[in-house]
């Protein structure tokens, strides 16, 4: 399991991906908002995605699980 973890804390804008869906590495899976900027964040490798662990609207942590991959 690969795990997407929050590179800053920020406001989740967007979520641009499904539990089930499969992604390439370098793909953009959601976006944070941290101090007016928006941030892309990409997956770093492919697979599918198990679970995600944000709702758009919400706050993350620096470190917090965005999203959890599967082979």
């Amino acid at each position: 399991m690969k795990e997407v973890k929050a590179s800053m804390a920020g406001t989740v804008l967007n979520i641009l991906v499904a539990e089930g869906d499969a992604v390439s590495a370098g793909q953009a899976i959601l976006t944070l908002e941290s101090m007016k900027m928006e941030i892309p964040v990409e997956a770093e490798a492919g697979g599918k995605v198990e679970k995600i662990h944000v709702e758009v609207g919400g706050f993350v942590n620096e470190e917090d699980t965005l999203i959890t991959f599967g082979e």
